[in-house]
């Protein structure tokens, strides 16, 4: 039986995860609808607003760009308003279905519904399917905040609300804005963008400190490695900034320092510390 959806920033057809069907998905975002099979252009929003150009034509174009932007951020703030505690969690888009990171994200995805919170992903194939998909097969609010890229054209089956924004920074801030936590599992160049992103932000306390899990010892082990011997061994960074990230190979220990945390916030929120959390 298809589940109800909780919003229509992305509407799904008779279609079922899994079975194919591009004629059954239909994506709203304003005023467009855009159909599942589209082919993004290649020239995306992101790249036309940071290329430079002639002297003057950006007194042309950006100023009115700007509106557009403030959409997005509407867009996105609307859609989110009312969804509940929620984790973000990120990883690579190329592991096939019978990968054990698509397993592990699944069953990490599965955990979290069981704890009380909805799962982000970036709506992609990969581990963001698999998130997303055990969140929806575990009974789970399960979202997907996509980006046009010439190279991925559709969120994936699994995803209950999505929603495709044109340029980055108003994504990231909807992950931050809408997460109680972020797990990363393996992944790449986007992986790593979204961990320093939080990792920046929490440690300049921008934002609300959270917990910032790697999951997958043997993966992450040369990153953090490397930040010890030449980051920290050069003064980059101080030995009290690893407090901010957690390692762990188990999904139980990852899902554990969540709900931990959450009861750290929800104590000092009671006691009017939050600053101090």
């Amino acid at each position: 039986m298809a589940r109800e959806k909780k919003t229509g920033a992305v509407q799904r057809g008779a279609a079922q995860p899994g079975n194919g069907g591009a004629e059954d998905w239909v994506q709203h975002r304003g005023p467009v609808m855009l159909r599942r099979d589209r082919k993004a252009d290649v020239a995306n929003s992101d790249r036309k607003l940071l290329d430079q150009r002639g002297p003057t034509d950006w007194v042309h174009t950006d100023p009115w760009r700007v509106l557009r932007i403030q959409s997005e951020f509407i867009d996105g703030f609307d859609a989110l308003a009312e969804v509940p505690r929620a984790v973000s969690v990120f990883g690579s888009a190329r592991v096939d279905e019978d990968h054990a990171e698509y397993a592990l994200a699944r069953e990490l995805a599965g955990a979290l519904v069981q704890a009380g919170y909805a799962v982000i992903t970036g709506g992609g194939p990969g581990v963001m399917e698999a998130a997303n998909r055990g969140a929806c097969e575990s009974g789970g609010y399960s979202i997907g905040l996509g980006i046009e890229l010439p190279f991925e054209e559709r969120l994936n089956d699994w995803v209950d609300l999505g929603i495709n924004f044109r340029y980055f920074f108003a994504r990231k801030t909807m992950f931050v804005k809408y997460s109680q936590a972020f797990i990363c599992l393996p992944g790449g160049f986007g992986t790593l963008d979204e961990l320093f992103e939080a990792l920046t932000l929490v440690q300049t306390r921008k934002i609300t400190r959270f917990p910032i899990i790697l999951v997958g010892t043997e993966f992450w082990s040369g990153l953090m490695d490397w930040l010890h011997s030449v980051l920290q061994g050069a003064g980059k960074i101080s030995s009290g900034d690893f407090d901010l990230i957690h390692l762990t190979d188990s999904v139980d220990e990852a899902v554990r320092i969540v709900v931990e945390s959450q009861q750290g916030v929800d104590e000092a929120a009671l006691l009017g510390d939050e600053d101090e959390w």
